[in-house]
């Protein structure tokens, strides 16, 4: 899998630790995901035990590999609660590991793949107020960042004065905030987080955002963040699976022949892709297998020249494009 154990690395200017490699838990902690591929994943084998055991599974070779940072939200189902469970499994000490969630989606698909509605958004105060203390209690102390899960400007959250002046009070008590993103206008909504104060003082810390060899366009917005010390986490890094060799279509061409000319993984090459930016921290690996999780830390092993870089950067289409493919993708 890995020729040399994860290091672990500052989190931006912020106290945390994190490892460039990390877990994202949206297709572990529910039945459904649009995740090309998920049949084959998981089969019938949906229940909450399974998905219970799958998740643990997961984790202990991640972390047996050396990944440190894992990333939930109160919308992916029971992640919160599958994670709590592995923790309480293993002897771990304060630190050790660094975990992130997200508030701002509530689950509604009562478990069922076919549910019409899977997840409800909702920005408001009284959602941020219910969902820290639910987020603490599964978590039991081991939550270090909490971020807005998808600000957008449209959603208004980054002008909402008094969820702006909880999350300061957050930070006071020692949390990280960040904020995660979503849709083409990612990197006017960081932009604007940069302005946000509470009291003279900028609640936020870190984003996470949708980087990926199809959809790069918040890579300046993102080495912006960087240099003002933000940490910054990098998801979706294969697309929903579409930079995987489930895909044949021809947005995946060039990721193709690079990965046959290194003798790699697609996934792997992908993954590399996102590591090779100078500004970010962590980049998300959304495993929902062992051969998957190890097919993406394959991606450490990786040292992609600039011909590779430059090669690849052409698979890369209009943001509206992509995200109005992406929304078009089936929960499975």
């Amino acid at each position: 899998m890995l020729t040399a154990p994860l290091a672990t690395r500052a989190f931006g200017s912020t106290p945390l630790t994190v490892t460039r490699i990390g877990v994202g838990l949206a297709a572990l902690g529910r039945p459904g995901y649009i995740t090309v591929g998920r049949e084959e994943d998981l089969g019938d084998h949906r229940t909450i035990g399974a998905l219970e055991h799958r998740c643990h599974e997961v984790l202990t070779a991640a972390y047996d590999t050396g990944v440190r940072y894992f990333d939930a939200a109160r919308s992916y189902g029971l992640a919160e609660a599958f994670l709590a469970s592995w923790c309480a499994t293993r002897t771990l000490s304060d630190g050790d590991v660094t975990v992130g969630s997200k508030w701002g989606y509530t689950y509604v698909g009562a478990w069922r793949v076919d549910a019409r509605v899977h997840e409800v958004k909702d920005h408001s105060l009284e959602a941020l107020r219910r969902q820290i203390i639910e987020s603490r209690a599964w978590l039991d102390g081991r939550l270090k960042l909490y971020q807005i899960h998808s600000a957008t400007l449209d959603s208004g959250v980054l002008d909402d004065r008094a969820v702006l002046a909880v999350l300061a009070r957050l930070q006071q008590e020692g949390l990280i905030i960040g904020l995660s993103l979503s849709g083409p206008r990612q990197a006017e909504a960081l932009r604007h987080a940069f302005e946000v104060e509470v009291d003279g003082v900028n609640p936020f810390q870190s984003v996470q955002a949708t980087w990926n060899l199809l959809e790069p366009s918040v890579g300046p917005a993102l080495a912006e963040a960087h240099d003002r010390g933000w940490g910054v986490i990098v998801k979706e890094a294969l697309a929903n699976g579409r930079l995987t060799a489930r895909n044949t279509a021809p947005e995946s061409r060039r990721l193709r022949e690079v990965a046959a000319g290194r003798a790699a993984a697609m996934d792997a090459v992908a993954i590399a892709a996102a590591l090779a930016n100078p500004w970010v921290d962590v980049v998300l690996s959304g495993a929902a297998t062992l051969d998957q999780l190890r097919g993406n830390l394959g991606a450490l092993d990786l040292a992609l020249t600039p011909d590779d870089v430059q090669a690849l950067s052409s698979s890369a289409m209009p943001a509206e494009q992509y995200w109005r493919s992406r929304q078009a993708l089936a929960w499975t």
